[in-house]
């Protein structure tokens, strides 16, 4: 990727938190939909006249009321941290006029103590709540009336009458730390926000394949082996020469109180019976079912190592989890269970005497009495195991609960045999898949998660009964970080989308309402502007699209251009002289005819002013319009573009370039290619590492035969089985992450025509992924 590609990334960041903290607040609202609240309250009653939040205000609880003095310190420390207003916090029986007053009150009107009353009038504001959550959740919902217009200082708060709890009990966010480590601060700004958007239940990912991150003081080697691993191209282009940390237990504590005094639960997962490199690297000789022992992985995907089943291996694992449950106080364990490939046990002649004196027939039913053991003993603890949703797969432990990824028909199944049931559904709640499909997302799974799907997604299936559907606890966002390298690439991934899982999450099925949903969101990027966090804009970013083919375009000088976004919300301006286009610039209504060569440029604006979207660009010129960048390729016929990577796995930043890539099948497709007079080729590649663990699937990779030792670029019209169009050899070396450009002339053909592009490199060295590709020699 060139200089000012990555020039332009950084740029459109700056300006969309700009942007955001410079825009004027929204005016007063005359009706529930268009307060700014996200997740949206059970009831509201909007009234005339506002309530003034300044510095002569003052929170105030009853003395001796722990919950509701935890709740008011809270809320004054909220607006300090984004609003700068500096509220004194006092114990007061009586509070005066103009108060902000918190009360526990047994007699509350809500009668659940999550629940909560607020109340806000000319006098001022009251929370009213039979239990301390209640209070705090009443704390954060006027938090949100007051900071929506982004601004610093004083806060003009809508009258309004609010009763409100939670529809789900379980309002969760996994957070992967192992695949790629996040630091105590950067897990409490994910706590943080949790709390901002009234989740409850932090999943912390801490054990897989790719390290160890929990301090086990009775096996140190845990962290001190386990916690590290020697990352593809280590040493170069900025990527680390080991990669790797770990949480002390003291850390551990203090992230557990930190979430508790936000009344989220912290459930930590340690995965197993497989995911277990990190385990069985540092304790072969213990858990391991060979004698091996292997690195830690730095393969993403699914790794062969299994956890024995012998008693050495028990005696280890409960060994570990006393020390697990004495740090964590979650009724629920999460022990894995996914993606568990048997073959060790398959092939181990003493796990397979082990099978046949319990009666066991097969490895599906060895996992299930497995994970019942566990089970069994976290009982004995008054804990409770809960599984990804393989653990139905050899029969449902007695008690366990599941987790549903594959789908929602695992937490329909465990349902209706009376199992407790999350759901975290891939499809609507892996948020390691993008966004959209725009050339400028970072790293990722090329799969689209958007935000309006998202926010479609219902937890409680119709086939479920009424009594079924009770156990349905609720639901969880999963944010799995083999592709999120960094803190920024975090809240990327997160928000806006954890805005609509909230929603989902807390409001009542009724309420919710998309066209709603999109007119309170520009406060909730407000907020965000405020309180330093850049979320993705992608579901408001303009397209800009030309309607003539490009063979037309060269040909008349002349293009057609229209705009639009995913979402269709908000107001696109443009320009088409390379400005920064502005709240002043044409309104898109309509396609616009332009001459070569321009730039067009268009920003997204909300209905009350915010810039929702940074300004993206398109220069058409006759460069431009015969070069293709990585984001424009297309799969080929026989294949799949399943993955955005990064030039190498562990850089930590977001602004690497990236290359999208077909693990089987190494082909690209540049569609509709206007080959009149063009006589050569000039790409811009990279290799990269094959850092992926395919297990059976690795049969389904594709060796193309090569010509020369280390492989070409190759060429073809229309399909790869198609006239060879030319033949590009590819670089000497093996060091990952380094670029490359390759050229050569392209056989004499005409007019337009897809062309076929793959690697013939072998199979067991790098990946190469193609960063653009340039048609030459056509006259200009």
């Amino acid at each position: 990727m060139k200089k000012d590609t990555l020039a332009r990334r950084r740029g459109l960041r700056t300006a969309l938190v700009a942007a955001l903290l410079c825009t004027a607040g929204i005016s007063g609202t005359s009706h529930a939909e268009t307060l700014p609240l996200i997740p949206m309250p059970v009831e509201v009653k909007p009234a005339a006249g506002t309530f003034t939040v300044d510095a002569h205000t003052v929170i105030t609880y009853a003395p001796g009321d722990k919950g509701a003095e935890a709740a008011a310190r809270y809320l004054a420390s909220e607006l300090k941290r984004s609003r700068g207003l500096a509220l004194t916090v006092s114990a007061m029986a009586t509070p005066p006029r103009g108060t902000i007053a918190l009360r526990t009150d047994p007699k509350a009107v809500v009668d659940k103590l999550d629940g909560y009353t607020l109340d806000v009038g000319t006098s001022g504001a009251v929370i009213t709540s039979r239990g301390d959550a209640g209070l705090f959740y009443g704390a954060v919902t006027l938090w949100q009336l007051a900071t929506s217009d982004g601004k610093q200082g004083a806060a003009q708060v809508p009258d309004v009458a609010i009763r409100d709890y939670p529809r789900f009990a379980w309002r969760g966010l996994m957070l992967d730390v192992v695949r790629h480590f996040r630091t105590v601060a950067e897990v409490k700004q994910v706590l943080d926000s949790m709390a901002e958007h009234k989740l409850n239940t932090f999943h912390w990912h801490l054990s897989d394949d790719q390290g160890w991150r929990i301090e086990i003081k009775r096996y140190p080697k845990l962290t001190s082996v386990g916690g590290w691993r020697i990352p593809p191209g280590a040493g170069t282009h900025g990527e680390p020469l080991k990669y790797g940390g770990f949480y002390t237990q003291d850390e551990i504590r203090d992230v557990v109180a930190y979430a508790a005094a936000r009344h989220i639960t912290v459930v930590p997962e340690l995965d197993m019976p497989g995911h277990a490199q990190a385990a069985v690297a540092a304790y072969p000789e213990v858990v391991g079912v060979t004698a091996e022992r292997p690195a830690v992985s730095v393969d993403w995907g699914v790794n062969p190592y299994l956890y024995n089943v012998d008693d050495k291996s028990f005696t280890f694992i409960d060994n570990v989890l006393d020390e697990v449950m004495a740090l964590f106080p979650s009724t629920y364990i999460h022990l894995g269970g996914d993606e568990a490939v048997k073959d060790q046990w398959k092939n181990s002649p003493t796990v397979q005497a082990k099978m046949k004196s319990l009666g066991i027939k097969d490895e599906n039913a060895l996992q299930s009495w497995f994970m019942e053991r566990l089970g069994d003993d976290l009982g004995k603890h008054g804990r409770r195991l809960i599984g990804w949703d393989e653990i139905l797969e050899g029969g449902l432990p007695r008690s366990a609960s599941v987790m549903s990824w594959r789908g929602v028909e695992g937490a329909i199944a465990a349902a209706k045999q009376d199992h407790d049931v999350v759901l975290a559904p891939a499809g609507w709640m892996y948020f390691d898949n993008h966004q959209s499909d725009r050339a400028d997302e970072p790293s990722g799974r090329l799969s689209v998660l958007d935000l309006k799907r998202v926010y479609g997604f219902e937890p409680v299936d119709a086939s479920l009964t009424p009594e079924q559907a009770k156990h349905v606890l609720g639901t969880e966002a999963t944010l799995w970080a083999e592709f999120i390298t960094s803190q920024r690439h975090v809240e990327h991934a997160l928000y806006p989308r954890l805005d609509a899982m909230a929603e989902i999450a807390w409001s009542p099925r009724e309420v919710k309402n998309w066209d709603s949903f999109q007119q309170r969101l520009p406060a909730q990027l407000r907020r965000y502007a405020a309180l330093g966090i850049v979320p993705s804009d992608t579901a408001f970013a303009p397209a800009i699209h030309f309607k003539e083919d490009v063979p037309a375009i060269l040909h008349d000088g002349k293009a057609t251009v229209s705009l639009d976004n995913q979402t269709s919300f908000g107001t696109i301006r443009y320009t088409i002289d390379g400005s920064e286009p502005g709240a002043s610039a044409h309104a898109y209504s309509e396609p616009f005819a332009v001459t070569l060569p321009v730039t067009v440029r268009a920003a997204t604006f909300a209905p009350d002013g915010t810039r929702i979207a940074a300004a993206r660009s398109r220069v058409i010129d006759p460069t431009a319009l015969l070069t293709r960048h990585n984001g424009e390729f297309t799969k080929c016929a026989d294949g799949g573009l399943g993955l955005r990577m990064p030039l190498l796995p562990d850089l930590g930043a977001m602004d690497t370039p990236v290359y999208d890539i077909d693990l089987f099948t190494s082909c690209w497709r540049y569609p509709k290619a206007p080959l009149d007079g063009i006589t050569g080729i000039r790409v811009e590649a990279a290799r990269l590492a094959r850092n992926y663990g395919l297990a059976h699937e690795q049969s389904k990779v594709i060796a193309h035969p090569a010509k020369t030792a280390h492989g070409e670029l190759e060429i073809y019209e229309d399909t790869c089985s198609g006239k060879l169009l030319a033949s590009l050899p590819l670089p000497d070396g093996k060091a990952l992450g380094q670029r490359f450009e390759l050229k050569g002339a392209l056989a004499a053909t005409g007019g337009e025509h897809d062309l076929c592009m793959r690697v013939t490199a072998p199979i067991n060295g790098p990946l190469y992924g193609l960063q653009s590709v340039e048609l030459t020699g056509a006259k200009r």
